[in-house]
């Protein structure tokens, strides 16, 4: 029976893709593991790979085409013995997300795993065509489908942990049919249970285009990467409990320490930034502070060990949060480097999900765009921000009174009140501003 290849969910916040370019083309044969396409995510550029042998027997989107729903069928592949006139009674395309599609929810999908920067997976082939009895369609791939079929497993109570939540072979290959049956009841019970927040929604653009009838203005159609930053700061601005703590941190010794530094290294080429400095002095603080190194998960909270910070970076139409794991072990010349390096693939598109996923904190730094200060939205489930201003001279008073010329910079960490309380928060802005004006302290 012909397999329909579906758009694969490629970075877990992803409901659409282009489908920038084909790498095979009708009648290609192809093996698991061969590159079938290369697809613009709402993050980056990546390829697609086959995962089953077969021959292309029909490419149903075209490259270049926009817009294509995640789990859409893209193309159809052949096994042996099968010819392009199957496709036509066993495999209709499906271009149409609303008749293949599960439900849009970027929680569900599936990332690469750690080191791979090409998602596809087992589960990216056609789902089920079978129904509940609601008639609500199951999603499993072909492979999930036979080994449930020989062991007269119920699909309908068996949680799927690939894209969209679709069954694949790990989740079958261990269960019992009476395994199954036992689950059904409970399964159903707590699917119930599981709402997903609603958004507010603004008013619509016929209705704001009208209160512009008349006026010049470019309408603008919004790519992947600009819905998913809308759709998750709103949440984010509307489910999280935000509170702001503000410190001003005087940079004298910082910036006479790091042009020390760089007079010393600068015959190996490492010039060190002062968000290299304020990067190395938050992770420092998680450590300090490890009731504050935590992150909210849903029912729970996460408290992590190593200290993984993520930095905004800017990019044509949005921005990437690359995290630097493991911070407070390495020197301020290797977080350099890395910070150069993924700040340049950001811009590029080409970082893997695996490099901005995950981390506890973050940093965003517009100070190097003249702002003074500003208020950040926590990037869930991280449970604080760190909103960096510029350093700028300002008469300051001295323990006996003086005043003086300083260089001052203003930040603001915002925190999320279910992970980290008021004072805990203190003291983790405390901890950042003592390891700022105390520079040489990091490096001991």
């Amino acid at each position: 029976m012909p397999t329909e290849i579906l758009m694969p969910a490629l970075s877990p916040t992803m409901e659409e893709g282009t489908l920038a370019k084909w790498l095979v083309k009708e009648g290609d044969t192809v093996s698991s593991g061969d590159l079938l396409a290369e697809i613009e995510t709402d993050k980056a550029t990546m390829e697609f790979e086959a995962v089953d042998e077969g021959t292309i027997g029909k490419i149903l989107i075209a490259e270049g085409t926009e817009g294509v729903k995640v789990n859409t069928a893209i193309a159809v592949l052949l096994e042996e013995g099968e010819s392009a006139d199957d496709i036509e009674t066993s495999a209709a395309p499906k271009t149409d997300a609303s008749s293949n599609a599960a439900p849009a929810d970027a929680s569900d999908a599936t990332a690469p795993a750690p080191g791979h920067g090409r998602g596809a997976t087992e589960a990216t082939k056609a789902p089920a065509a079978a129904t509940t009895a609601e008639g609500d369609r199951i999603f499993a791939s072909p492979l999930a489908r036979r080994i449930a079929k020989d062991k007269g497993l119920d699909l309908t109570s068996v949680k799927g942990s690939g894209p969209r939540g679709r069954i694949v072979k790990a989740d079958v290959e261990g269960l019992s049919s009476s395994d199954t049956q036992k689950a059904a009841p409970a399964a159903k019970t707590a699917e119930a249970a599981v709402a997903k927040p609603a958004l507010a929604a603004g008013p619509g653009a016929d209705t704001v285009k009208a209160m512009y009838d008349g006026r010049d203005y470019e309408e603008i159609t919004l790519n992947g990467m600009r819905k998913t930053i809308a759709a998750r700061l709103t949440e984010a601005k509307q489910s999280i409990p935000h509170f702001y703590l503000r410190r001003d941190i005087r940079l004298d010794a910082l910036m006479s320490f790091r042009a020390d530094l760089n007079a010393k290294l600068e015959a190996r080429g490492v010039k060190l930034s002062v968000n290299d400095f304020i990067i190395k002095a938050c992770a420092m603080a998680l450590q300090s502070v490890p009731d504050a190194n935590a992150v909210w998960a849903g029912d729970r909270i996460l408290r992590l060990r190593p200290s993984d910070v993520a930095v905004a970076v800017a990019i044509d139409g949005g921005l990437f949060t690359p995290v630097l794991k493991d911070s407070h072990m390495k020197s301020l010349s290797a977080l350099s480097a890395e910070m150069k390096d993924l700040a340049t693939r950001a811009r590029d598109r080409k970082l893997s999900p695996h490099e901005y996923q995950g981390g506890s904190f973050a940093i965003s730094n517009l100070g190097m765009f003249g702002i003074d200060n500003f208020d950040a939205v926590i990037n869930p489930p991280h449970g604080a921000i760190l909103a960096v201003g510029a350093g700028v001279k300002k008469p300051v008073a001295g323990k006996d009174g003086t005043v003086a010329v300083a260089t001052v910079m203003s930040v603001t960490l915002s925190v999320d009140h279910r992970v980290i309380d008021g004072a805990l928060g203190a003291q983790l802005l405390q901890a950042i501003v003592d390891n700022l004006e105390n520079p040489v302290a990091m490096l001991a």
